[in-house]
Parts: structure tokens; C-alpha cells; sequence
């Protein structure tokens, strides 16, 4: 049986890669994993979700779990309910921010925490082996609807603050915070804006990926209502992405570096952490308040376990996926949008003002084909040679591919998860700089590559 959990829980396109039948079986073995414990679900807006919910939750039925279905509603949520709430585990069924025709599953623990690669295994084996520990008919229960999203509403509320009367645009994308994100904002006295706010599986508004593309209408609203930001989720609502004052869409990277900026402001000498792939403007601006970075995989679940094992004040990825430990250990993009714009109060600052201290680099990108069965190997070897060919570089990693740190930028060398490519990510303080480390390394690559193929 080929894997079944990724970075972030299982996903593939519904009904090929992704059908009830496996989905029962997940079921099942969350369940038996559990020792039928209390199991909290959910799901976004996709078409496909209560078919599989309905499937996921047979199977958790079937191995005694009590089951609490919450119908739809943000994955952050989700989490944060599992956790506040005393759940055993919690199932999300989403895609996050893929398109409307894939789904998947996500577990949580106990504590609101997804699920990492032991557990998953854990899961995968169970499944593999039909390991599955059934229950007796008398003990197999019904399950439950519940409604507690005020649970998520209150933590907010109590979290964020705000003097202002925020002019916000909100645009959920159709997608699982359609809901919540305004009900959010207006408890928090914004004059809220919202566009998008109708749920719908097919995400017929927007991309339900957060980009600069698909925000650009968001953007001239934000423009021509004269709104303070504009604010936008994925499909599950564990991304923010953000629009500034004059209608331009906000940089990932800058936005993060300079959140961690303003936490670290406030709490001096502490940890941030981030992906490998996420820009050294976050080391430039985190450093200089006398802060440290750690660098993990890519995957917010990686990213959480980072958080806890280093005690660390905030956590993100530049894709809009911010973890704020004090409150849960999950991405969480209304909860994230919600503290963005306590710090511009705080700071006396607009959005455009607020990242305007971050320096922006030039980054380039390359993507070299190599077999899959080979593609790991030539990670390792590539990362070798790149150590010999940049002599004077000031770090290396392997925590997820191979990463060198230069003077005056970085390169990192990884395997594509989903696909039989080598993917070559650089960034450099000028686009000269950026494209000379490009040339010398996608050559390196190209070479091992064109050896293993020889």
C-alpha cells in the first residue's frame, strides 16, 4: 500500500484517490487507535465532504468511538474545540486550499495538535493490516450534532482587544470560515465588508488558494470602499492572506517577518519558527531584536511540533499559515488577521506601514525532472557538491532537502513530495545575486541528475 499521510493528513482527488471506502477505513482505524475514545468531526465546504463524512464516521462508529459531528467548520476551529473541549481526537475533512474536485483527511490529538508521522504510521498500519478492533453491536453508539463555534468566538473575543473601528473586508472564498470570519470581526466592533460569504463546495468567487491572483478583486474593493485591510482564507481557513490600505496584495514572507518583528519586540530573545523555505527576511528582522529562528520541514505539522519542542512564541509558513502557541497549536487564519490588526493598533501603523521595515529579496525558481525512485539520492549527492562548490557558505541543513546559507542569500535543493521533479528555490539581496547562485546550483543538479540517468 503506497503512503496514504502527507505533510498535512491524506488528500487526493474524490472518488479515485480519495473514496468512501478508504475513508470508512480511516475511520476505523482512528477509532481503533483511540481505544474508541470521544472523536469531534468536521468539514469544509466541498461537495464531497458529507459523503465522506458520513463514511468517516461509520467507521469510527463501528469501533465504538463517540462521535460529535460539528457539520461545517474551519479547521482551526476544529482543533481548538478537540483540545479545549477534552475530545480524544478530532477529524477534519478538507483539502485546504486545493481545488474543489480534491478532499482529505486530517487528525488531531488530544490536545488540538495534528496528528505527526508516528501517529500517522500508526494509522497507516493499522489499515494496511486490518488491524481494526470492532465493537460489540450493544456498544456501538449514535452519533451526536453539535454547534461550538461560540467556544472559538469567546477565545477571540477574550484574546484580541481592539480601540478601533476597523473598516475590514473579509472574503472567506466561499469556503469553511464563510460563516465565522464575519460573525469574528463584527464581535470585535469592525465595520465588516464581506464578499464571498456564501458557502459553496465548487468555490465558484475565487481560487480557494489565497494568491495574488485570485485576491485582485478583493484588492479594488478594499481600494474603492476605502476599507483599513482586506482579508482572505483558504478553503479550510487555516491561511490568512492579506490586502493593504492602497489595495496591494501583502507579501507572505514580509507579512510573517514582521509579525515575528512585533512579538519580538515584546518578548525579547525568544524563538520563532519557520520552514526551510520561507525568506532570510525573517532571520534579519527576528535577529535583530535578539531572536532565534529555528527551520523545520515544510508542513505546518512540523512546524507545530518545532513550536512545542522549542518553547517557541510564534510559529508560520509563508503561505499564511500562522501558529500562535498561547492559544492552540494549529494554523489558524482568523485568529492570526484577528491579532495582525491588534499589533497595527498597537503600533500606530497601517499594513503598508507595518511591513515596510522588512527588506524585500529576489527569489527564483527552478524545477530540474529526475525520476522518483531517484530523486532522494540526488538531493543528498547535489547537497554535497554544493557544499564543495560554495566553500565560503555560512550554513548547511538537511532537515528537509539540502539548504546553504551564503552571505548574500541562500539555496535550497529539495525533492518534489508529489511529483518527479528536483525543485531548486533561491534567494539572493539583488535578482543578479539571486540568478548567479541559480545558475551555478540548477547546473550542479542538472548534472547529478544526467549521471544517474547515464
Amino acid at each position: 500500500m503506497a503512503k496514504l499521510f502527507g505533510s498535512s493528513g491524506l488528500r487526493g482527488l474524490v472518488n479515485a484517490d480519495l473514496t468512501p471506502t478508504l475513508a470508512v477505513r480511516v475511520g476505523m482505524a482512528v477509532g481503533t487507535f483511540n481505544k474508541a475514545g470521544r472523536v469531534f468531526v468536521a468539514r469544509d465546504t466541498r461537495t464531497s465532504g458529507l459523503m465522506l463524512e458520513n463514511a468517516l464516521v461509520s467507521g469510527l462508529l463501528a469501533c465504538g468511538a463517540k462521535v460529535c459531528c460539528f457539520d461545517v467548520l474551519p479547521t482551526p476551529v476544529l482543533a481548538y474545540l478537540t483540545g479545549r473541549l477534552g475530545a480524544d481526537a478530532g477529524v477534519m475533512i478538507t483539502a485546504s486550499h486545493n481545488p474543489p474536485q480534491y478532499n482529505g483527511i486530517k487528525v488531531f490529538d488530544g490536545s488540538g495538535m495534528a496528528y505527526n508521522e508516528k501517529s500517522q504510521g500508526e494509522i497507516e498500519k493499522i489499515i494496511k493490516e486490518s488491524n481494526f478492533k470492532l465493537a460489540r453491536w450493544q456498544d456501538v453508539s449514535k452519533a451526536e450534532h453539535g454547534d461550538e463555534g461560540g467556544v472559538y468566538l469567546e477565545m477571540v473575543q477574550k484574546s484580541v482587544r481592539l480601540k478601533k473601528k476597523w473598516r475590514v473586508a473579509v472574503d472567506p472564498g466561499c469556503g469553511a470560515t464563510s460563516r465565522l470570519a464575519p460573525a469574528v470581526f463584527k464581535s470585535l466592533n469592525c465595520d465588516v465588508i464581506a464578499v464571498n460569504a456564501q458557502p459553496d463546495g465548487f468555490f465558484p468567487a475565487r481560487s480557494s488558494e489565497p494568491n495574488a491572483e485570485s485576491l485582485m478583486p478583493l484588492a479594488r474593493i478594499v481600494k474603492a470602499l476605502k476599507a483599513d485591510v482586506g482579508i482572505a482564507y483558504d478553503g479550510d481557513g487555516d491561511r490568512a492572506a492579506f490586502i493593504d490600505e492602497k489595495g496591494g496584495f501583502v507579501d507572505f514572507d514580509r507579512v510573517l517577518a514582521a509579525y515575528a518583528a512585533y512579538i519580538m519586540r515584546k518578548k525579547r530573545g525568544e524563538t520563532v519558527v519557520t520552514n526551510v523555505e520561507a525568506s532570510m527576511c525573517i532571520e534579519k528582522m527576528v535577529e535583530s531584536y535578539g531572536g532565534k529562528v529555528v527551520r523545520t520541514r515544510v508542513g505546518d505539522v512540523y512546524v507545530a511540533e518545532a513550536v512545542k519542542k522549542f518553547d517557541a512564541v510564534f510559529g508560520g509558513e509563508p503561505c499564511g499559515a500562522w501558529i500562535h502557541p498561547q492559544h492552540h497549536y494549529c494554523p489558524d487564519g482568523m485568529l492570526s488577521s484577528a491579532l495582525l490588526l491588534k499589533a497595527l493598533e498597537d503600533e500606530n501603523r497601517s499594513l503598508s506601514e507595518f511591513i515596510a521595515e522588512v527588506p524585500a529579496y529576489n527569489v527564483v525558481r527552478k524545477n530540474v525532472p529526475c525520476k522518483s525512485i531517484e530523486k532522494h539520492a540526488v538531493v543528498k549527492k547535489a547537497g554535497k557538491l554544493l557544499q564543495a562548490s560554495f566553500p565560503k557558505y555560512k550554513e548547511f541543513s538537511e532537515v528537509d532537502g539540502a539548504r546553504l546559507v551564503l552571505d548574500d542569500g541562500w539555496v535550497l535543493v529539495r525533492a518534489s513530495g508529489t511529483e518527479p521533479l528536483i525543485r531548486l528555490t533561491v534567494e539572493g539581496e539583488s535578482l543578479k545575486v539571486a540568478n548567479k547562485i541559480m545558475e551555478k546550483a540548477a547546473s550542479l543538479v542538472e548534472k547529478v541528475v544526467e549521471g544517474y540517468v547515464k
